[in-house]
């Protein structure tokens, strides 16, 4: 029986190959892969003693051959087919190894040449491995260096199961598929596709999904173009495996404080910050962020913009947390939270600079029988253009306040109203149906607290009885996108009361 092995990843190729041979296999393969089978000492063949023809075009044309593609695509019990590879002298492959150029490394680079780039599109790769996943019935497809090792374990058994084969043709049909899909991301560019496809690798598997009966794993996002960090890319370092729901909610308390300078940390609930701070010593923001709401912090998702110190560790240690995830983990921190078992250390790899310069990925959202595509909502906002639509102006400390009031509500899922004081969330309203009913939620949060608070609207107030609800419970300013056709109630309402008002121009609804 005839394997053919051609590879981009070179892993265990040579291991491979040695072992087929031992089983009685005849290898046949091209380029760097059978430099690397030789001088492993594993005897095979050149393509082109197979086909008749050289590699010619540099290499882009090798294997895309009738005596290659032939024995991939024959049907063993068609007499035709066996008819026809007997009069070609085409010999049947039962076994084909084939992993991808790099195109995705390749791109990750911004800086690299569009025609290299273009070089690194494999096309005799995928059409091999389309060809053997089509006739996976006889063909074992290898497209991922982890199968090689269960597949010689059921060859020396007595032959690969059709359960088997036909899981390694879906695996290698997606593998085409994202490849396929990276390369239309970055020739593309930033128009919106008529057509889309989106790309995952990496999958791990989960316990479950939102609620126990549903079946849910992980999968980093492929794109074009270096990718930000996220918290798949984190190094998991103390705990218990990840849920569905620990991902979800760490990756949005990592979201709302990777953007401040300062040291910051935020306490996550359901995907909402319950509690996020900025102070000049992270133990002072942390105690602040627990503060915003010490009753839903219990059992939440804790995210520092810096290495987690000792003391800091030692005041989250006297709560009950479910993840925390930081830019590293001071010894004293790791010896202080190491008698919570449980308690999963997540620690997020350094920033990319390339990251923050690539375009924006496509967020893509599911909704039955379809998708829903737009644009991140990750720009920075201009303050340039915000305006004081008041007769007061906010003060220095206010600005301070709406400042951060402003980069926080982003974060929080509409109606999103969220109460600051001193650079710290004391009360959130969030997904409710009206705005008046976030409001409500906001300040009863805040209790007492709202008094001298600035508040943030994700989106413009519809009518005066929001800010006037905030306004009643001792709010002293205000900032929001504007646009309402209320707008000059809203802001009378605001002058009526001595309250300032800043106006940004841009919404940050987040459904």
């Amino acid at each position: 029986m005839r394997a053919l092995l051609c590879v981009s990843d070179k892993s265990g190729v040579v291991e491979l190959g040695r072992a087929l041979v031992g089983l009685g296999w005849e290898i046949v393969s091209t380029g760097g892969t059978l430099r690397a089978l030789t001088e492993g000492g594993v005897p095979a063949a050149a393509v082109e003693a197979v086909t008749g023809f050289p590699e010619i075009l540099g290499g882009r044309v090798k294997t895309l051959h009738p005596a290659i593609h032939g024995g991939l695509l024959a049907r063993r019990d068609d007499p035709e087919h066996a008819a026809a590879l007997e009069r070609h002298g085409i010999a049947a492959i039962g076994l084909l190894a084939v992993n991808l150029y790099p195109f995705a490394a390749t791109v990750a680079d911004p800086e690299v040449p569009f025609a290299a780039a273009i070089e690194q599109i494999d096309v005799g790769g995928p059409a091999m491995l389309r060809a053997a996943a089509k006739n996976h019935a006889v063909v074992v497809v290898l497209s991922d260096p982890a199968d090689y090792g269960p597949v010689l374990a059921e060859l020396r058994g007595g032959g690969v199961s059709a359960e088997r084969r036909r899981a390694l043709a879906a695996k290698a049909f997606a593998h085409t598929a994202a490849y396929d899909a990276v390369i239309a991301d970055y020739l593309r560019g930033d128009e919106v596709p008529r057509a889309v496809s989106v790309a995952g690798d990496g999958g791990r598997p989960l316990r479950y999904g939102e609620n126990p009966h549903q079946r849910a794993a992980a999968y980093r996002r492929l794109a074009a173009g270096p990718a930000a960090a996220g918290v798949l890319d984190a190094e998991q370092v103390a705990g218990k495996d990840l849920s569905f729901y620990n991902l979800l909610d760490a990756d949005a308390a990592w979201a709302a404080v990777a953007g401040f300078v300062e040291p910051a940390a935020c306490v996550v609930k359901h995907t909402v910050p319950c509690g996020l701070a900025v102070r000049g010593r992270l133990v002072d923001a942390f105690a602040a962020a627990l503060a915003g709401d010490p009753v839903s912090a219990f059992g939440g998702i804790v995210a520092v913009n810096r290495q987690l110190d000792g003391e800091t560790a030692a005041r989250l240690a006297e709560g009950f947390f479910e993840v925390v995830v930081a830019s590293g983990f001071s010894p004293e921190a790791r010896d202080v939270l190491a008698r919570k078992r449980s308690l999963r250390l997540l620690r997020m790899p350094p920033p990319d600079p390339a990251a923050s310069t690539a375009r924006l990925a496509w967020d893509v959202r599911p909704i039955t029988g379809g998708l829903l595509l737009q644009e991140a909502d990750a720009l920075p906002d201009d303050d340039t253009g915000w305006r004081v639509v008041t007769r007061r102006t906010p003060t220095e400390a206010e600005w301070a306040d709406l400042r951060f009031a402003w980069a926080a509500v982003r974060h929080v899922k509409s109606n999103a109203i969220v109460l600051v004081r001193e650079r710290a969330i004391v009360g959130v309203g969030a997904g409710q149906p009206n705005r008046l009913a976030s409001v409500h939620l906001a300040v009863g949060t805040a209790g007492e607290r709202a008094a001298g608070a600035a508040l943030a609207s994700d989106a413009f107030f519809p009518f005066a009885d929001g800010l006037e609800a905030a306004i009643a419970a001792g709010v002293t300013a205000a900032i929001q996108p504007g646009g309402s056709v209320r707008d000059e109630e809203v802001v009378a309402a605001a002058d009526d009361a001595g309250v300032a008002m800043v106006c940004t121009g841009r919404r940050h609804f987040r459904h």
